[in-house]
């Protein structure tokens, strides 16, 4: 039978805990709390230690297994893009309908715009033809 040597960190927790009182545990919590750095380097030596034991292995996949979607979350999720799909294709559909409103009245502005020009250039042409004359006569050479 082999017997497991536990890494030193165990030992320095287990006499760390067993020795201390819990105020001093509570020390440690608020400072790994704290410490993101310290928290990642104690994941990084209790996972792959806690992995080598079934039981661990469970729970942790337990716990990994209540986080994770379901079908019913999945479909759920589906129904509301329908519904937003929907919503946008309607909002789609009104900007459409404005935009062909704009259109038709742009398209009745340039057509009395249009006529004002020629409107005006008629009345000029002829204000200028009859100015042209009135020089024209009274002109001597």
């Amino acid at each position: 039978m082999k017997t497991e040597i536990l890494p030193p960190y165990f030992l320095y927790i287990t006499h760390f805990l067993l020795t201390r009182k819990l105020s001093v545990g509570r020390q440690l919590l608020e400072e790994l709390r704290r410490d993101e750095e310290l928290r990642r380097m104690l994941a990084e030596e209790l996972i792959p230690e806690a992995l080598r034991y079934r039981e661990l292995r469970r729970a942790m996949l337990v716990a990994l297994s209540r986080e994770m979607a379901t079908k019913d979350d999945m479909g759920s999720v589906k129904e509301e893009i329908d519904n937003l799909r929907k919503e946008i294709n309607s909002r789609f559909v009104s900007l459409e309908n404005r935009v062909s409103i704009l259109e038709v009245k742009m398209s009745r502005i340039e057509g009395q715009l249009s006529l004002l020009v020629k409107i005006f250039l008629v009345f000029n042409v002829s204000i200028l033809i009859g100015i042209i004359g009135i020089l024209l006569k009274s002109y001597v050479p």
